[in-house]
């Protein structure tokens, strides 16, 4: 699995609201049976990303100094994902899986000595918005334990209830320990939560669990809460937030809502998709405005597409930039470290990788460009490759300005071509060019009258002798 990682620095804005320093307590320590899978839970990926990487990326928004992820199964592939996307990420190891309030017990020894609020996030409930967090946040300064939950659609769906009083939150109950009245509450719990860092740990330590699962629920915290005469309330949002995977079926839905936000968030932008429901986004798509966006494009992470550009039909592009006035594809490939420049065009059946092209370059047709750089005007014929793995290394080619390379160019690197040279049709190119020369690297032509023909008549009687026909 490649790493991912941030793409822009961490939002360093002020915020008049934000009064304490936060901490993240991350649960993903799951195995997710119903998975089906060897592959932790938290690590399926939506849009190309982890599901554990979109809550962190929603979290991102309380500019948290500490972030603790709490692993089980697959613990040092769980913490490699989660350091790859923010290197402070701290690991703590859930050895038995006790439930909720044993899974948070874990992360006290990292935050012993913690001054502010943590908050309670799930690896496997990646949709939470950060204005949602926010809400919590802001909750927080007039009460000591906030939670959040939702209304459920399914009023009997076996979520835990909460028990309202007003804004007061009195207590969660668990729906295997519910009774008929309870059950039928609609406010239910989404398990996120947010306590000062050290009360939390306090009231764990009085956690029991003499209940249906034998388990230690977090959940219990409000009720002890309570009882010291501590304050608790709840924030709701919609449950489409709360999503939680846990089977494939859940992250085939996961996806499709993923898609479905990232295609009216790209119309509202300004985005013209064709046909949005053939195109597929990225966690971390960014597209310009009026940019084009034509059907069954795919992208894949770290694009950005910037204004005025457009993407043919039946592309796909990775870790790549697109500047104003481009065009790619239809049937285009880019790679990671393609960098295009303005009013590029990129053709049909072309591919590029780790290459960077100047403004108003051309690759229109069935070429390979990998490992190069092109300066600006220069067009590339159909058919040309540029040459860079030797089996071992990769070698990188190098062509000026305003270059015409000619259809059906090898290009066996290293190797450079100066501003304004020109390669003939089939040349193979394995010395340098310089400025203004023309390359001519292909055998002389020799034509053998008749030679065709005998060929051909000797070629048909190998066959007939063979099949006797």
């Amino acid at each position: 699995m490649n790493p991912i990682k941030r793409t822009q620095p961490k939002d360093k804005r002020q915020d008049c609201n934000v009064t304490m320093d936060t901490a993240l307590i991350i649960l993903a320590a799951g195995q997710g049976s119903r998975m089906k899978s060897d592959l932790p839970k938290v690590l399926h990926e939506i849009a190309d990303a982890p599901m554990l990487v979109h809550a962190m990326k929603a979290a991102d928004s309380l500019q948290p100094e500490r972030i603790v992820v709490v692993t089980g199964h697959g613990g040092e592939a769980v913490g490699r994902a989660a350091r790859d996307w923010d290197e402070r990420a701290e690991i703590a190891v859930q050895e038995e899986q006790l439930g909720t309030g044993h899974a948070v017990a874990q992360a006290a020894p990292l935050l012993k000595s913690f001054n502010g609020d943590a908050f309670v996030l799930f690896g496997d409930t990646p949709f939470i918005r950060p204005e949602t967090l926010d809400a919590l946040k802001q909750a927080r300064q007039q009460n000591d334990v906030v939670i959040l939950g939702f209304h459920a659609a399914d009023r009997d769906a076996r979520y835990g209830r909460l028990v309202m009083d007003g804004e007061t939150l009195q207590r969660i109950v668990e729906y295997k320990d519910a009774s008929p009245e309870e059950r039928a509450i609609s406010f239910c719990n989404s398990g996120v939560l947010c306590a000062d860092a050290a009360l939390l740990f306090d009231l764990i330590t009085e956690v029991k669990n003499d209940n249906a699962s034998a388990e230690y629920y977090l959940t219990d915290i409000v009720g002890i809460a309570r009882a010291r005469g501590l304050t608790a309330t709840a924030v709701a949002c919609d449950e489409a937030e709360t999503m939680g995977i846990n089977s494939r079926i859940d992250l085939a839905r996961a996806e499709a809502a993923f898609q479905a936000g990232a295609r009216v968030k790209a119309l509202e932008d300004g985005v013209t998709l064709v046909a949005p429901e053939t195109v597929y986004f990225a966690h971390d798509t960014v597209l310009g405005r009026d940019s084009i966006i034509e059907p069954n494009v795919v992208f894949g992470p770290g694009v950005t597409v910037e204004t005025g550009a457009r993407v043919r039909a039946f592309s796909h592009l990775e870790g790549a930039h697109v500047s104003r006035g481009g065009t790619i594809g239809p049937f285009a490939r880019l790679r990671p470290g393609a960098e295009l420049a303005e009013d590029v065009h990129i053709g049909n059946f072309v591919e590029v990788k780790n290459a960077i092209i100047d403004r108003g370059a051309k690759v229109n047709h069935l070429s390979y460009i990998g490992d190069a750089d092109i300066g600006e005007a220069t067009n590339i014929g159909a058919g040309t490759i540029t040459c860079n793995y030797d089996g071992v290394m990769k070698h990188r080619t190098r062509i000026g300005a305003r270059v015409f390379v000619g259809s059906d160019t090898m290009l066996v690197a290293p190797v450079s071509l100066g501003d304004d040279a020109m390669t003939a049709s089939g040349s193979v190119i394995t010395s340098d060019v310089e400025p203004g020369a023309l390359a001519l690297a292909r055998a002389r032509q020799v034509n053998k009258p008749g030679m065709a023909r005998k060929l051909m008549d000797r070629l048909r009687a190998i066959k007939a002798k063979q099949t006797g026909r």
